[in-house]
């Protein structure tokens, strides 16, 4: 139903797509939204996933290291270390890019959906108690 992500990209729009991919993903997960959520540093975080996801997506697509960190602006090193998953943002995006070359597709969960489901129930709740407070009176 979704757009087929290349693992192994062709140029640049398949380097834009699984990049894309390994962005989102990454960034939906629960775990990692909580992680967002609750950092002091959000610009960093989200940085450091935006970096490791393109290194990687450039890396499978044939990327030297230095043409990586030329296209990000980011030094060398830098790159090395989301690549090689010393980083924590290199290791979630790596962790993705595993579960699309697993399953061969991407779940995204949307968080908005779950936060409907949870308003649904508070407000059943809510008319429940509504209608015993009617009763009473």
């Amino acid at each position: 139903m979704g757009e087929e992500v290349p693992l192994k990209p062709v140029g640049k729009e398949d380097i834009r797509k699984l990049e894309l991919a390994l962005l989102l993903g990454t960034l939906l997960r629960p775990d990692v939204l909580e992680k967002v959520r609750s950092s002091e540093d959000r610009l960093t975080w989200l940085d450091s996933l935006l970096i490791a996801a393109g290194a990687l997506a450039r890396e499978r697509a044939g990327y030297s290291t230095s043409k990586i960190a030329e296209e990000l602006g980011r030094t060398e090193a830098t790159v090395r270390n989301h690549l090689a998953g010393k980083t924590e943002a290199g290791k979630l995006v790596k962790e993705t890019y595993d579960e699309i070359k697993g399953k061969g597709s991407l779940e995204i969960p949307i968080p908005a959906l779950e936060s409907q489901k949870e308003l649904e129930e508070r407000l059943k709740d809510y008319e429940a108690k509504l209608s015993e407070v009617r009763n009473k009176l």
